[in-house]
């Protein structure tokens, strides 16, 4: 379990998948996102993904339950396609209760995942995708930490038409800035020749 100052990460387990299925099953909710076609998902296929993510990458991901005051689930969060040669990491959240969105329950969801990849999983870089229209994650984001590293141009195809996909990261420890190229040389006044009669 990991505390927030408004949030608390859960390990995720069987009995969270109802709560997801509901998320994941909200178009509109889906189209935030603009990684996936929104389509149907069964609970049955909801388990399956459930244990192959437990069974099937290594190194595992860390995948949360969101829970606020009362025990009540809003959303889930991921670490996955973990690099451990390069100590890299992808970040995914969704606050699929409406109620919470825009409320800044994301932000405590991205600082308390990135602290525990940084201190706990030794990671050096998380990075994330995020479509371009999809302005308020893209704030929270920011808020937390991540800076713009690439834009993919019309890369994603979202509610009827083709969005940018907005590549971001952060890292633990501040990139040294590249060496300067060197000055090119300068030349240097050659005496004139001279012609002696």
């Amino acid at each position: 379990m990991l505390k927030g100052e408004r949030t608390i990460l859960r390990p995720m387990r069987r009995d969270y998948l109802d709560r997801l299925l509901e998320f994941h099953n909200d178009v509109e909710l889906q189209l935030l996102g603009g990684e996936d076609i929104p389509l149907p998902l069964t609970p049955e296929h909801l388990a399956q993904r459930f244990e192959h993510l437990h069974t099937g990458q290594s190194p595992q991901p860390s995948w949360f339950a969101i829970e606020v005051q009362g025990g009540k689930i809003i959303g889930h969060c991921m670490l996955r396609n973990i690099d451990e040669a390069a100590r890299t990491a992808e970040l995914r959240i969704t606050i699929g209760d409406r109620d919470y969105l825009g409320r800044k329950y994301g932000r405590d969801v991205v600082r308390l995942l990135v602290k525990y990849a940084f201190r706990l999983r030794n990671l050096r870089k998380i990075w994330l995708a995020v479509p371009a229209s999809n302005e308020r994650a893209r704030r929270c984001f920011t808020a937390s930490g991540f800076t713009i590293e690439g834009i993919q141009r019309a890369h994603t195809w979202v509610d009827g038409r083709y969005d940018d996909r907005i590549l971001m990261a952060t890292f633990r420890e501040p990139l040294e800035e590249p060496p300067a190229p060197p000055s090119p040389p300068t030349q240097e006044a050659q005496p004139h020749a001279q012609n002696v009669p």
